[in-house]
């Protein structure tokens, strides 16, 4: 069985991982996954998370399946607001054309 779905993209910093998972619970979806992330942007170059003494200006990337395109911005939305004035963080929508195995979704 497959279904259709919008994959939210979220990269900034670690120090914001509770609060931002917090923010994807409370929205309804059912789960996501967060990688290590590094990179350049307007704020320079930032970590990849590898080991260092302090990896606490290190990026992570959240990846987050949402059964509609709704669920996806609603989140988006909530995490600029609160986070993106303040830290480094770009979000951004992927049509996703099936999930496979989507029982699990």
């Amino acid at each position: 069985m497959t279904q259709r779905a919008s994959k939210l993209v979220i990269v900034t910093e670690k120090v914001l991982l509770n609060q931002i998972a917090k923010i994807i619970d409370e929205a309804g979806a059912t789960g996501y996954t967060v990688v290590a992330a590094g990179g350049k942007g307007s704020r320079n170059v930032r970590s990849s998370g590898q080991p260092t003494v302090s990896d606490v200006y290190s990026n992570i990337k959240f990846e987050i399946l949402t059964p509609n395109r709704d669920m996806a911005v609603k989140i988006s939305d909530e995490v600029a607001a609160r986070y993106f004035d303040n830290y480094s963080g770009i979000a951004y929508l992927c049509d996703v054309m099936e999930v496979l195995h989507a029982h699990k979704f």
